[in-house]
């Protein structure tokens, strides 16, 4: 949470390349660490280089976007988020297969992780660098009004007025930045899909965290052959790579049904844990588990089409940055109150009972909200269809429908 907001900031200033290189290289120094750190220092620096790599993130949130026109966005997101959960996929189907079948140690998966990771790394070096960006490296000097970046295209007017005539301290960036973030959090779309990244992406990763925790407790196992944790990861990563391949093809009217989907996504994903709580059948669990991934990574890309389609290309980063920022400030918290001994220091079973009401309660909100939106389209609609038809335009000489007279005379007479 503390390089967050440093490293969304740096990803417009360094225009994503240097962070998606950033990101392999502190990926790679986690597994470095993880193999050859020995003691508590060690596990401190690298729970450090992990936050950086989840931090970073960001920037290939953003950058995939400064590839395409608007007009593919949907797409685009949909097929990253997919190759994302292919990735894991297979490297859950491959461990599972080592460990089960081959009889693989942990520690050679670790180095068979680490190759994987560097060969990201040559790739990453390979990524084409975009040449602008929102708030920094601006081709000429601000003063001069020449050269605007996307934002000052979509707005030529407006942009020409404020960096003339703005005093210094308001061409400041972080100025800039909390200027445009006014503007664009009253975007109905955006406000609703970022409202959802921020509290259902808290709830799901507080999910991910502890459902070891609830499997080791339903099925307690010390025999690794028996344990399938790798083969359920992979298969919720297989339906969630599916359902994300299958949201870049979903037309709807998003504006109207935004709400209800979310709604009625988040109450089944309610109703899976309190499934998963309560089964005593890990294969149960199993299946609850793989159901609630499958579902929530359904609604990712759509939730990153949506945001993206209400921005230019360059303020990407600064909203995604901020969302991930807001859900990390979330989660943390409700992890202090809940699980930690400072907190509450609950059980595994009375946490996921908090997470069944709190996943509730969202939907219960969101599903209100589309009650809501569906009774005012049905008042906006129901004017236009009471209004009387227009009356027929009649000629000024006959008085007769001028659409209904022979057109080659009144073609003539035009």
């Amino acid at each position: 949470m503390a390089v967050l907001v440093p490293i969304f900031l740096l990803t417009d200033y360094l225009r994503y390349k240097p962070v998606l290189v950033l990101q392999s290289l502190s990926h790679i120094s986690v597994w470095l660490l993880l193999i050859f750190g020995t003691d508590i220092l060690a596990m401190q620096f690298m729970e450090f280089c992990y936050g950086i790599t989840m931090a970073a993130r960001v920037a290939y949130s953003s950058y995939i976007f400064s590839l395409v026109p608007s007009s593919r966005y949907q797409r685009m997101a949909s097929y990253s988020r997919t190759s994302v959960l292919l990735g894991i996929f297979t490297s859950s189907v491959l461990g599972q297969l080592c460990v089960t079948v081959g009889g693989t140690t942990f520690m050679t998966l670790n180095y068979i992780s680490l190759g994987f990771m560097c060969f990201g790394l040559m790739l990453t070096l390979f990524l084409e660098r975009p040449k602008r960006s929102l708030f920094f490296n601006r081709s000429e000097p601000v003063c001069n009004g020449t050269s605007p970046s996307e934002l000052d295209q979509m707005n030529p007017g407006a942009g020409k007025t404020v960096w003339h005539k703005a005093s210094s301290w308001q061409n400041m960036v972080f100025f800039r930045m909390l200027k445009e973030l006014v503007t664009i959090v009253r975007l109905p779309q955006l406000r609703l899909w970022s409202l959802w990244w921020i509290f259902n992406s808290a709830g799901y990763y507080l999910m991910l965290y502890y459902v070891q925790i609830l499997w080791n407790d339903i099925y307690p196992t010390r025999d690794n052959r028996k344990v399938y944790n790798g083969g359920v990861e992979a298969a919720s990563t297989l339906l969630g790579a599916i359902t994300s391949f299958a949201a870049g093809y979903v037309k709807i009217r998003w504006t109207l049904w935004s709400e209800l989907v979310i709604g009625m996504v988040t109450a089944f994903q309610a109703g899976l844990l309190l499934l998963m709580n309560t089964t005593t059948n890990i294969w149960i669990c199993y299946v609850a588990y793989v159901l609630f991934r499958g579902s929530y990574q359904f609604l990712v890309p759509i939730a990153i089409f949506q945001i993206a389609a209400s921005l230019s290309k360059e303020l990407c980063a600064l909203v995604f940055g901020i969302n991930t920022f807001l859900a990390t400030v979330l989660k943390s918290t409700i992890t202090i109150i809940i699980t930690d001994k400072r907190g509450l220091g609950l059980s595994i079973h009375p946490q996921f009972y908090i997470y069944f009401g709190y996943f509730t309660l969202l939907a219960t909100v969101y599903l209100a909200a589309s009650v809501y939106v569906a009774v005012r389209h049905n008042a906006c609609r129901k004017p236009q269809e009471e209004a009387p038809p227009a009356k027929e335009l009649l000629s000024p000489v006959e008085g007769i429908p001028v659409n209904s007279r022979n057109p080659e005379v009144a073609a003539s007479e035009a």
